[in-house]
């Protein structure tokens, strides 16, 4: 389980395709202590280090992962994602309930530049997926827990603020650029118990 709060960027380095995935490398910012079987987010999906040295590590994609994530479009040497590690029992958590489970790929259809004072995004979230978008409500973007500012069918706006452009590779996505979408577990459950007590 993450928060939402990026720790830093990391660049792919590496990418192998295999049987039924691809194995990548990422070069994280500073060295990083990791350790094998660790759980860390890249942009919004909970990947699993395999291998971990200095200030690079391995990770699997399955096929699936590929599939459900921007990861099957976007996976190539240079690319830059955000991280995070997951919480630990105690941490404080500063953003939303992430799990690191993917809902489905966004494409970022308009920026406004506001100069010093950051970015506004209009984003678009796949068909069946606006539902769980609220004005006020938290959702991830490639791992980044945002508010919502104001919903319009499937699409919706948010606010980047400078910190975010700096410490995320938020500013690096163009127009058009898929984007990691996880919707709030929150809505999720919300809908699941006002299906039971719909059919009661």
């Amino acid at each position: 389980m993450f928060s939402g709060i990026v720790e830093g960027k990391a660049r792919v380095v590496e990418v192998k395709d295999t049987h039924r995935g691809r194995r990548a490398v990422w070069e994280f910012e500073g060295d990083i202590n990791f350790r094998k079987g660790q759980s860390i987010s890249l942009d919004g999906a909970c990947l699993t280090v395999e291998e971990y040295e200095g200030n690079r590590a391995t990770f699997f994609l399955s096929d699936e992962t590929l599939r459900r994530t921007k990861f099957g479009e976007v996976l190539q040497p240079g690319y830059v994602s955000n991280y995070e590690r997951s919480l630990r029992v105690g941490d404080r958590l500063d953003g939303h309930i992430v799990l690191g489970h993917v809902d489905g790929v966004a494409r970022l259809a308009e920026v406004i530049d506001y100069g010093e004072d950051g970015l506004e995004w209009v984003v678009e979230v796949p068909e069946g997926l606006e539902r769980y978008v609220a004005p006020k409500g938290s959702v991830a973007l490639d791992g980044t827990s945002l508010t919502v500012n104001s919903v319009n069918g499937n699409r919706f706006r948010i606010r980047l603020i400078p910190h975010t452009l700096h410490v995320t590779a938020l500013g690096l996505r163009r127009e058009g650029d898929p984007l990691n979408f996880e919707a709030d577990v929150v809505a999720r459950y919300v809908e699941r118990l006002m299906g039971f007590l719909k059919d009661e």
